[in-house]
């Protein structure tokens, strides 16, 4: 896979197939970001309603039609659509509209390709790359012919491209996945030792671009990439925090955020990274609380944490950015109980790009590190008033 980041940004057209899912973004907002943070520009948004997939096209011949006339219209170079399509519909809508046709999966592969920058993250980004590609080779390409036999044959059909892609994408995942087995055996040994010395670990988790990463550096002084676009950061930073309330250090990992369908190739993939937050004692799950759409995005992050083995680790959930909120939806306190999955989880406000409200959850963090906080969800304690940092 190719970065887009030297080249001229594709005109995209973005494509949203409403089948009646709760999860369905008729603004195509999400995707249109996914698509400029990956180097497209996207010019016009199709939406269309459909009972279920139609199963050559996804959309229909009619609905295909109308988008290749838009496309031709407005100098489109690319189709974009925001749920994963089989490899014989994408085939097929290549063929239909005459130019390349992506999903949402290609492209959040695509984003986490141009991201990645330790060795480990590029690891795991080639194999969810090749795992996606593996379900790719069904005559797509124009160059998967049947090719002839070498030197000493009779002239016979030899092995079709086709096949020799198979095998090469397969020796190249097995490759792929004993480097990370490797990877991931000094990561436990790294836990090991965290473990020995009795270290409290904590790991940052949320929806890509809740501002994980700006609030790891607040708290740590770290000088980790942050950026207001979504997976700005990829690869696991680890750093100690010293908590005086509790005088002792915890240890902070910032890990790779999540979103609405995230590929499982991807979540596969990013095992090691993600068996931080399976070992964490505690988990500060990061949300963006002027997002509108907080909520679902919540419940996304939840979904993930459930599929990783993660649901028993006790949660600390941190409202970012409240300073982006309107002044009517901001909070009377600093810190309540926010509920999930029927359980009171211990939730705290703040800012981290102002640095409102840190002190509080610094405290929070004491208290569970020191074994005093009531983390035991359903056992809320009393609300502390909110203060705003100096």
């Amino acid at each position: 896979m190719t970065s887009r980041q030297d080249e001229p940004r594709a005109r995209t057209i973005l494509v949203g197939v409403d089948l009646g899912l709760a999860n369905f973004d008729s603004t195509l907002d999400e995707l249109g970001q996914l698509a400029q943070t990956a180097g497209m520009e996207p010019v016009a948004r199709v939406v269309c309603k459909r009972r279920a997939p139609d199963a050559a096209l996804f959309v229909g011949t009619g609905k295909a039609d109308e988008i290749k006339l838009l496309a031709q219209s407005l100098g489109a170079q690319e189709v974009l659509f925001d749920q994963s399509l089989s490899p014989g519909q994408q085939r097929n809508l290549e063929r239909r509209l005459e130019m390349p046709v992506n999903d949402r999966t290609f492209l959040i592969l695509e984003i986490f390709a141009q991201r990645a920058r330790s060795h480990e993250g590029k690891l795991q980004v080639e194999l969810a790359r090749l795992q996606y590609l593996s379900t790719r080779l069904v005559r797509r390409w124009s160059h998967l012919e049947r090719q002839r036999g070498g030197i000493g044959t009779r002239g016979g059909p030899g092995e079709t491209q086709i096949e020799l892609d198979r095998r090469m994408i397969a020796a190249n995942i097995k490759r792929t996945k004993e480097q990370l087995e490797k990877v991931k055996r000094q990561r436990q040994t790294q836990r090991k030792q965290r473990d020995r010395r009795g270290a409290f670990n904590i790991s940052f988790i949320g929806y890509t671009n809740a501002g994980k990463s700006t609030l790891f550096n607040a708290l740590v002084k770290a000088r980790s990439y942050a950026a207001d676009q979504l997976f700005a950061t990829l690869d696991t930073t680890t750093r100690h925090l010293y908590l005086g309330q509790a005088e002792r250090s915890v240890s902070l990992s910032d890990t790779v955020g999540f979103i609405r369908d995230l590929p499982h190739g991807l979540v596969d993939a990013f095992q090691a990274t993600l068996q931080e937050a399976i070992d964490a004692d505690l988990l500060l799950h990061v949300v963006d609380a002027s997002n509108p759409d907080y909520l679902l995005q919540i419940e996304q992050v939840q979904r993930v944490i459930v599929e990783i083995g993660a649901e028993k680790v006790p949660q600390i959930l941190v409202f970012n950015k409240i300073d982006a909120m309107p002044e009517s939806r901001l909070p009377l306190q600093g810190s309540d109980f926010f509920e999930i999955e029927g359980q009171q989880t211990p939730r705290v406000f703040l800012s981290a790009q102002a640095g409102t409200g840190l002190s509080q959850l610094r405290s929070l963090l004491a208290h569970a590190a020191a074994g005093t906080a009531v983390l035991a969800l359903g056992q809320p304690q009393s609300p502390v008033v909110y203060e705003a940092d100096s």
